[in-house]
């Protein structure tokens, strides 16, 4: 069952499209800019998309870089993966970030990031004088690789 997240244009959104899957398998959904804008190199931008959504309780947007961006220009976000909890009702804006040597002009309509619909669980913290034993113990930070 699909679930549904209600979604508004805002003017400047007027034209473009909704989020999108490119392929039946992709995972994530297209997502454009509303604007015409430049990152400079080493510099982050905030890119509207004209839009606003309202996501149900229980579940959350993650947004996620677009592989191609980052492998050809250095494009990437530099909160990745970004959450538009469920409660937010504000325009829908991706910050970015350029990595690469040259600036990277983005367009009204070209694709900017991925979003992506995901269920939150419900968590209750409960305090205990120790935690159980596991294999790995405490270590971590590479501990398990080479």
């Amino acid at each position: 069952m699909a679930v549904e997240v209600l979604i508004t244009r805002l003017p400047h959104g007027d034209g473009l499209p909704l989020p999108a899957r490119a392929t039946p398998g992709a995972a994530g959904m297209d997502i454009v800019s509303a604007v015409e804008i430049t990152i400079a190199p080493g510099s982050r931008v905030l890119v509207p998309t004209g839009l606003t959504m309202a996501v149900p309780h229980g579940f959350e947007i993650q947004l996620r870089p677009r592989s191609g961006l980052a492998l050809k220009h250095g494009i990437s976000l530099p909160n990745t993966p970004a959450t538009i909890d469920s409660d937010y009702r504000g325009e829908l804006q991706v910050i970015m970030i350029n990595h690469g040597t040259e600036p990277f002009a983005i367009h009204r309509g070209d694709r900017i990031a991925q979003l992506l619909v995901q269920k939150v669980e419900p968590v209750e913290f409960r305090e205990v004088a120790e935690l159980p034993p596991s294999g790995r113990g405490a270590g971590g930070f590479g501990s398990t690789g080479r």
